[in-house]
């Protein structure tokens, strides 16, 4: 279900909470609201309105959606732009990693680690600020 985009200040400021298996019900909406907004490359689920440590991203086009990630190595920092769908029309200034392995659980609640380069890696990089309540 397409969830709408939160952009109540006090839900993206909090802290997110670890995610449990029962919350694995939120990741069809987490994927079809990222699907919803072209060019999105990504959504935390706080954007719409969850404090949870859930993410979704676009991986070559495909929805990839991961569950309580942790980068375990980044490099490379750059400088970039960014947007956010909780904030339109806003663009600021980031450093980002240009290279990143992060580990997560799957939809399955699979253990999974991936290495994520450019744009994808400094997607994950925004979506995960979100867990701490860091806004653009």
């Amino acid at each position: 279900m397409i969830r709408t985009i939160c952009q109540d200040q006090e839900i993206l400021s909090a802290p997110s909470r670890k995610a449990v298996k029962k919350d694995l019900r939120l990741t069809r909406d987490l994927v079809d609201t990222m699907l919803a907004y072209p060019g999105c490359a990504g959504i935390a689920a706080d954007i719409i309105g969850e404090n949870i440590q859930m993410l979704a991203v676009k991986i070559l086009d495909e929805p990839v959606v991961m569950i309580n990630p942790v980068i375990v190595m980044q490099k490379d920092p750059y400088q970039a732009r960014e947007g956010c769908l909780s904030h339109p029309g806003l663009e600021t200034e980031v450093t980002s990693s240009f290279v990143i392995e992060v580990e997560y659980r799957d939809r399955r609640w699979k253990r999974s680690r991936m290495r994520l380069t450019g744009v994808t890696a400094q997607a994950v990089q925004h979506e995960m600020d979100h867990f701490q309540g860091i806004l653009i």
